[in-house]
């Protein structure tokens, strides 16, 4: 007597992966469709590598996530072509009212059958480059906790009478210390001390920022620009990684969130508010830079120039939308000195003109 084929496992023509923080679901469809396999994996590697690793190669669709750069990363050493979806840009999904694991498996499955492009597919970094990147990451939210302990004291001694002296957050134990009122001291001190590791913990990873430059020759580049440091340089670098994935310099404001939205429907043409889409903690880098050029002590430049004009319109909120408007700029001016290994010059347009006068 013959044994019986499990056919299921080479009808399998393409799966979709919806991925948890313990157990994940899968959804399996043949080539007509139908959907021959419904299972459910732990998000662990070897349990990815015992379910995956005995199926031949296969368009695999999952969601970008928390867990989706090291699973394609598994996947795609087991010989699968996977394709990292944009959840957020497909309304089938994010605005299912149906929204389960097992639903969104099998959506993944149906869209990457139909076209991959409908997942709006995702290019994770290297490991070397995230890694990079999560310094960065780490360094932004140890800056953010001291801010807010900082914001802390500065409440409490309010409080009581005591506003404490202006001063940078590398300064403020020592300038603040002699002004902490005695009734204070047992909630303060502990507080300050707390301020004052981090900010040694701080100032060992600006250590390998400095030294993370000689890895990212790219970053150098972009730290011509008076304005853009270190920080904000191979923020932009790692973030884009690969600047020919950007095809023209001026899209690089939409890559970061920088542009408008824009709602066309038959002869009615809104302009909505910048998109957010892309990297916040770079956008947020970009802004910060774009403050720096608009403030005292910026230089005279091109993009000093440019947010001076659109403030200078006057109208709601002229302040905020010059500074989105520099940092948009920025983001295009940083990729075309990358991409043309350029000099920046500040006032390179202002030359040009009177050139051409």
């Amino acid at each position: 007597m013959k044994k019986s084929i499990n056919t299921s496992v080479t009808m399998l023509s393409v799966i979709g992966l919806d991925l948890a923080d313990e157990k994940s679901d899968w959804a399996g469809l043949d080539e007509a469709g139908n959907v021959v396999r419904r299972e459910r994996v732990r998000t662990t590697e070897s349990d990815l590598r015992r379910v995956f690793g005995t199926l031949s190669p296969t368009r695999m669709a999952i969601e970008v996530g928390t867990h989706s750069a090291w699973v394609s990363r598994v996947l795609t050493s087991l010989g699968h072509d996977v394709v990292v979806a944009n959840a957020r840009r497909i309304a089938l999904i994010h605005q299912n009212k149906r929204k389960n694991n097992r639903i969104d498996a099998e959506l993944l499955a149906r869209l990457a059958r139909a076209d991959k492009q409908l997942l709006f597919p995702v290019e994770h970094r290297p490991v070397e480059t995230q890694a990079d990147l999560a310094v960065l990451r780490s360094r932004d939210v140890l800056v953010r906790c001291r801010t807010n302990l900082v914001n802390h004291v500065r409440g409490m001694c309010k409080t009581f009478g005591i506003r404490l002296p202006k001063c940078s957050a590398e300064a403020f134990v020592v300038r603040a210390s002699a002004f902490v009122p005695a009734e204070l001291h047992r909630a303060i001190n502990i507080v300050l001390e707390q301020i004052t590791a981090l900010t040694i913990k701080i100032k060992t990873l600006d250590k390998s920022v400095t030294s993370m430059i000689t890895k990212h020759p790219a970053a150098r580049i972009v730290t011509q620009i008076t304005g853009v440091g270190e920080l904000t340089a191979l923020a932009y670098v790692l973030t884009i990684e690969d600047p020919h994935r950007i095809v023209r310099s001026r899209s690089a404001g939409a890559y970061f969130g920088l542009v408008p939205g824009s709602d066309d429907s038959g002869e009615t043409h809104q302009q909505r508010r910048i998109t957010k889409e892309g990297d916040r903690f770079c956008r947020r880098l970009l802004v910060c830079a774009a403050h720096y050029i608009l403030g005292p002590f910026g230089i005279d430049s091109d993009l000093r120039r440019h947010g001076q004009a659109i403030a200078a319109r006057g109208g709601k909120n002229a302040k905020k939308r010059a500074v989105v408007a520099v940092a948009r700029k920025l983001a295009v001016l940083m990729h075309r000195l990358w991409i043309h290994n350029d000099t920046y010059i500040p006032l390179y347009n202002a030359i040009k003109t009177a050139a051409a006068a």
